[in-house]
């Protein structure tokens, strides 16, 4: 059962090991990066961030839809954190879920802050509008506690 869909660069840091791993009752964390898995030291990073009781998988994006679509992740309270927006979106459309929480997109060349630590520039504007124009309910939201602003207000 996916309990959350995440855009976050860092993947796995303290936000997510104890606050939004916590607050959605995830047992399972999938990381899905298309660069990180041929870096080993940021591998072996993220694997040192692995919450206590808490199942890390580590898939590049064709990977990760692979398993959310074979039901082997069913048996886990999956939280899917997605490097990027794009990937973020092959995950949606691969699941059908509706919902998806933007966190950290780090700064890059003409990109736009958006909430606290939200950096999207054209493209990935582009790619949040047409998930909003098929239902999906994107928001930027940083830590749980924060306040959800809604995508569909950017445009």
């Amino acid at each position: 059962m996916i309990k959350s869909i995440r855009v976050d660069y860092r993947l796995l840091h303290g936000q997510v090991a104890v606050s939004w791993t916590a607050s959605l009752g995830a047992d399972c964390l999938l990381l899905v990066s298309d660069t990180v898995k041929n870096d080993p030291l940021r591998l072996n990073a993220l694997k040192m961030a692995k919450p206590s009781g808490t199942k890390v998988v580590v898939k590049n994006t064709a990977e990760a839809v692979e398993a959310l679509k074979s039901g082997i992740t069913d048996k886990y309270k999956l939280f899917i954190i997605c490097e990027t927006v794009e990937i973020a979106k092959a995950i949606i459309e691969a699941t059908g879920e509706k919902t998806l929480n933007i966190g950290n997109i780090a700064y890059h060349e003409n990109a736009k802050l958006y909430g606290r630590s939200a950096y999207m520039d054209a493209a990935e504007l582009a790619l949040v509008k047409e998930m909003v124009d098929d239902s999906v309910d994107v928001f930027i939201q940083m830590i749980p506690a924060d306040k959800v602003i809604k995508c569909k207000s950017l445009f």
